[in-house]
């Protein structure tokens, strides 16, 4: 039975081989040499200067609501399109439905201007 687990094992393996011989290469190939702008502290597109109990401005939040729901849709899209063989007329025309919504919501979003930055 463990033997059924090899392959994976192996390809932990050569990950973690990867991404350690990556980490060390840019340590010794790159110009370790910061000033005092390259360690300053740089946080969401604001200077570090004022309290940490500043109010963010709601277009931070709307971004990041915008980014998890059409995350989401990829998420939903990916499984759908391997089980598409499976599922049929009612799945593709479900998944048009889920499409459709997701759609008439972000043009509605547009519209309002939740994706404009000034």
């Amino acid at each position: 039975m463990l033997s059924e687990y090899f392959p994976i094992l192996v390809f932990i393996a050569i990950a973690i081989a990867m991404s350690l011989a990556f980490i060390g290469a840019a340590v010794l190939i790159a110009r370790q040499n910061p000033d005092q702008e390259k360690t300053s502290t740089y946080e969401c597109g604001f200077e570090a200067i004022d309290s940490a109990h500043i109010r963010f401005d709601v277009r931070f939040y709307l971004v990041a609501i915008l980014f998890i729901i059409f995350d989401l849709e990829v998420a939903f899209l990916f499984p759908w399109a391997v089980a598409l063989g499976d599922i049929g007329l009612y799945g593709f025309f479900s998944m048009v439905l889920f499409l459709a919504i997701l759609t008439v919501g972000f043009i509605y979003e547009w519209r309002k201007g939740a994706l404009e930055w000034e």
